[in-house]
């Protein structure tokens, strides 16, 4: 992958990551930020997407079947890489103190963390907790 994806493009592989194949008409009703948006500017965006590799399409009849080429964690691991080593001075510590100041966490969430904070940890040491 030459450039990574834009946000958009990144919305949209999500949900290919998330719901798998979808159509132009699925993808731009499933978007999840709410926003408008014509048919057309959603298939400009997959065709742009293809052409970088980052999706490609089948045909089923008239209508275009779009996935994902690339894989969730080739492509997301290296922006978080460059976010916490560009925006937080290569600190993850500091870049989950600015999730949890700025998101809505709930108890269920701080558990799921707590749980992957462990198993890490786990791993680090070879098997000791």
């Amino acid at each position: 992958m030459i450039r990574p994806p834009s946000a958009q493009e990144m919305s949209i592989l999500s949900l290919l990551w998330e719901q798998g194949p979808l159509t132009a008409r699925q993808v731009l009703y499933a978007m999840p930020d709410g926003k408008e948006r014509a048919y057309t500017s959603i298939l400009t965006v997959l065709q742009a997407m293809e052409r970088k590799g980052f999706v490609s399409h089948t045909s089923n009849g008239v209508t275009n079947v779009y996935r994902a080429e690339v894989k969730q964690g080739e492509t997301v691991g290296p922006m978080l890489r460059n976010l916490v080593r560009d925006v937080f001075q290569n600190s993850p510590s500091a870049a989950m103190q600015h999730l949890l100041q700025q998101t809505k966490v709930d108890d269920e969430e701080i558990q799921a963390m707590e749980r992957l904070l462990k198993q890490h940890r786990k791993e680090k040491r070879g098997g000791d907790v």
